[in-house]
């Protein structure tokens, strides 16, 4: 089977560990998983993938989610994520250090917010240069599952405000019959 493209979707539902490998995750890295929601699915693998010399912060703006964030680190073992409460809608709210992100990820939230610019602007502004910007999100098609049609935002969109965020287009990775996964490199 040597050759074959891993599998990047499970039953459906994009693994996210796969799709983490597959964007370049690597030890040692400092990653955040901004809108990291309530279960912190994105966080944890990648924790788990970059040793305990990385670092993953773990970013929303609901506290219980992050509560519920570090009580799933801590039943798996995992030392090396922080949870960050912020505002990604805010011109530098979020309290991590600028220019110090190997990877960025914003992950199924983007339907959710209305500030998209911004919410893109303050990913980068996190981002080493050369750092790169994960960006998944669900397909603008009919499906049996997610957020409404009219809630999501295309990959066109969300390249165009990335251009606008100093970013520049890397690829698209696999991420399912429902969702699109978008890498994105800081100038």
């Amino acid at each position: 089977m040597s050759g074959e493209k891993k599998q990047i979707v499970k039953d459906n539902v994009v693994d996210a560990r796969s799709l983490l490998e597959e964007a370049g995750l690597e030890e040692k890295m400092t990653v955040a998983d901004l809108g990291c929601g309530s279960r912190g699915y994105f966080a944890i693998q990648a924790a788990k993938l970059i040793g305990e010399d990385g670092l993953v912060y773990a970013v929303d703006i609901v506290k219980p989610a992050l509560k519920n964030v570090q009580n799933t680190a801590h039943l798996f073992g995992i030392t090396n994520l922080r949870t960050v409460w912020g505002d990604l809608e805010r011109p530098q709210a979020i309290k991590i250090p600028a220019e110090s992100l190997d990877l960025a990820m914003l992950n199924n939230m983007l339907f959710q917010n209305q500030k998209i610019e911004e919410i893109i602007k303050e990913a980068t502004r996190l981002l080493k240069k050369q750092g790169k910007l994960l960006i998944t999100d669900w397909k603008k098609i009919k499906t049996p599952l997610g957020p409404p049609l009219e809630n999501r935002i295309s990959p066109e969109e969300v390249k165009k405000n990335a251009e606008k965020a100093n970013l520049q287009y890397q690829k698209e990775l696999i991420a399912g019959p429902y969702h699109y996964a978008l890498m994105f490199v800081k100038k």
